[in-house]
């Protein structure tokens, strides 16, 4: 089997740390851009990756294969860690501590990547909405503009660009937040 072919189910079941190693290239940029959008914090954002894969490398004999997707197990841990630092006030780093791994120490350079990546991740997702729902996202969110102004340029009712918003957010939403 060509091994830019394993599932991400593999990847996990498998044991090897190697293979660990190739989920997490997978999925650090967008757990960077989740945890960026959420705190806008660069530092905290890595800090929260990391100790979300730490805890996904701990709980990974754990995790079975099922109907839903690897990353939406990843994303549990993530709300878990997430949840966790908001309610105490700082990311837990336990799993870090017992893993043996030095904290991560950003520069500039390093937390501006952070920041692009946050951002980068947000135009791809919304990029990815049908043409109609992306406008209205855009130039009501971005623009902030108000409905009726969006409506009277798209030749179209306040309600259907309401509609359009909402249903965007909507589908944002519950990509960003999948449940394991």
């Amino acid at each position: 089997m060509v091994r830019a072919q394993v599932s991400d189910d593999e990847l996990l079941v498998s044991g090897d740390a190697e293979d660990f190693g190739r989920f997490y290239d997978r999925y650090v940029e967008t757990m960077l851009g989740y945890f960026m959008r959420r705190t806008g914090d660069p530092d905290l954002a890595a800090d929260l990756t990391a100790e979300t894969f730490a805890a996904a490398l701990v709980a990974r004999r754990r995790f079975r294969p099922g109907p839903k997707p690897a990353i939406a197990w990843l994303f549990g841990i993530a709300q878990h860690k997430l949840a966790d630092q908001r309610r105490t006030g700082w990311a837990e780093d336990r799993m870090r501590r017992r893993l043996g791994m030095e904290p991560i120490a950003l520069d500039d350079e390093d937390a501006e990547l952070v920041r692009r990546l946050g951002e980068e991740v947000a135009a791809q997702l919304v990029g990815r909405l049908p043409a109609e729902q992306r406008a209205a996202v855009h130039a009501h969110v971005i623009e902030e503009r108000g409905y009726d102004d969006i409506a009277r340029e798209a030749g179209t009712s306040a309600a259907t660009v309401r509609q359009r918003v909402h249903r965007a957010l909507r589908t944002l939403r519950d990509h960003l937040e999948l449940r394991p």
